[in-house]
């Protein structure tokens, strides 16, 4: 009823930025975000104040058929970071939404080793929380660093172990690229950096 008036402006934003698509695809109601797609004037990649997408809020709560019909809008940009440097990638990944992530993986665009602002990438969130399953997915892509450490110095490994996630250091140990006793060392030099730190303050 409300798209068929005429002053009805179904793409405003809130205070916050966010758009009646923005929030229909964050609750996953596909038929909401049909018709709103359906409308001429409303833009599938609107980011909001915090540089989020549509697609990057259906990517979080695993909305697969949001984040297909999104995907199926050429005007949508599968790998954009919002204002943190995450991607739909990154939260896909690290609430272990398989489906979702293998949709995004199948995309030319998306970058499956895009770090966010603090230097982590989609395989270290997987690795902290996510099955087995994601964490596979992403160590079949290529050009692939299993290894890489974040802004703290922090690897895949070293999210996998912190969190207990027993499969995800089974799976990590298993490749050749990962080195734990660089790990040992990286957690090592970092608890010494974080007590020199506190020893000064005295």
């Amino acid at each position: 009823m409300l798209l068929g008036r005429g002053e009805v402006n179904p793409d405003k934003p809130d205070s916050g930025g966010r758009t009646p698509l923005s929030y229909a695809a964050a609750d996953g109601t596909e038929e909401v975000a049909k018709m709103l797609l359906g409308r001429g004037e409303v833009d599938p990649d609107k980011l909001d104040n915090e540089g989020r997408t549509p697609l990057s809020y259906a990517a979080e709560h695993g909305y697969e058929e949001v984040v297909k019909m999104l995907l199926g809008r050429g005007e949508v940009n599968p790998d954009k970071p919002n204002n943190k440097g995450r991607t739909p990638l990154s939260y896909a990944a690290a609430h272990g939404y398989g489906e979702v992530v293998k949709m995004l993986l199948g995309r030319h665009e998306v970058n499956p080793d895009q770090p966010d602002n603090e230097g982590r990438t989609p395989l270290s969130n997987a690795a902290a929380k996510a099955k087995e399953e994601v964490v596979n997915m992403l160590l079949e892509c290529q050009e692939f660093n299993f290894d890489k450490p974040d802004n703290e110095g922090r690897t895949p490994l070293s999210y996998a172990a912190a969190y207990g996630n027993g499969e995800a250091v089974k799976t990590l140990l298993g490749r050749e690229e990962v080195n734990p006793i660089s790990q040992i060392m990286r957690v090592e030099h970092r608890s010494r950096m974080l007590l020199a730190m506190d020893m000064r303050k005295w």
